[in-house]
């Protein structure tokens, strides 16, 4: 029996970086007996056969997880983000960040591709909101070295919208790394996936690294009632008010004497992301408001 790290994920097969070498695995049968699956990151347990291969035996306990992107045990996810083509929706970025919190996983926000389009807007809106933030160039490789510095020492899932550059992130950090890119579609504004599974790197830096596809799959599959009741701390900015409303329960949406309406109003907290909290309240009403229709049913 050896430990190892989930590599790479693909077809039923996982790719275990162990102390005796890559093994190509199996999952055992109890794993979907029991509903779970090992995820790239995971620490494992191996049975090895022969020829290379063998058996996932047991997964370790995880530090934090995703169903999609199905990934395990990350510090931090980079939010890749984009003010040029295709142009990124903040919401997109609230979404995220808010079920990374509600997980215990850290959130970085890069936004990429300022040779075409100034980010300093959009990364405002992140900065001022306390996430680190970057704003780089794959292509002239501006602020590659202060991503480097986010990301050394960590395990990160670099995510985003497609098209926003991820994979020429990485190639721009490790020259030669040689990750495919595509072009982006000028008629629809958007990226083709040219990352079609879950993989972790490791780089020279002493990062690693997992490259996923994008926002697509980072769905509603990630929201739950959970969220529902922590999303007002889930959003980072909010959480020197919570507590100091007029009412109890106050939702933080229209009440008066709401503290957090009240620094909106007074520009300490940003207006997107006040939006993007109404937005993702109106959601996870309308999951609970589903959820009760269905155990009806």
């Amino acid at each position: 029996m050896s430990r190892g790290r989930i590599r790479k994920a693909l077809s039923g097969f996982y790719y275990v970086d162990t102390e005796n070498g890559a093994v190509t695995c199996r999952a055992r049968g109890k794993f979907r007996q029991e509903g779970r699956s090992p995820l790239v990151g995971d620490w494992v347990e191996v049975r090895e056969t022969a020829g290379g291969e063998g058996m996932i035996w047991e997964i370790e306990p995880r530090r934090t997880a995703f169903d999609r992107p199905a990934v395990a045990n990350v510090d931090q996810l980079v939010v890749v983000a984009s003010a040029a083509i295709p142009v990124t929706d903040p919401f997109l970025i609230d979404r995220v960040s808010a079920i990374a919190a509600l997980k215990g996983c850290g959130v970085a926000v890069c936004v990429n591709k300022c040779d075409l389009a100034g980010g300093e807007a959009l990364a405002d809106i992140y900065r001022s909101a306390g996430f680190p933030t970057v704003c780089t160039s794959a292509e002239t490789g501006e602020g590659i070295q202060e991503l480097v510095s986010l990301i050394s020492g960590k395990l990160s899932a670099f995510t985003g919208n497609s098209g926003v550059g991820k994979s020429s992130l990485l190639n721009a950090i490790e020259p030669g790394f040689g990750l495919k890119v595509a072009e982006i579609s000028q008629k629809l504004g958007r990226g083709k996936h040219t990352t079609r599974h879950v993989e972790l790197y490791r780089l020279g830096c002493g990062a690693e690294v997992i490259d996923t596809p994008g926002f697509s799959s980072f769905d509603a599959e990630e929201l739950d009632l959970e969220l529902k009741a922590h999303l007002a701390e889930s959003f980072l900015e909010f959480r020197p008010y919570l507590g100091q409303c007029r009412f109890v329960g106050c939702s933080h949406t229209k009440e008066k004497g709401c503290a957090v309406l009240s620094a909106l109003k007074a520009g300490e907290i940003q207006r997107s992301r006040h939006q993007s909290y109404v937005r993702l309240c109106q959601e996870l009403k309308d999951l609970r408001a589903w959820n009760a229709k269905a155990r009806q049913v």
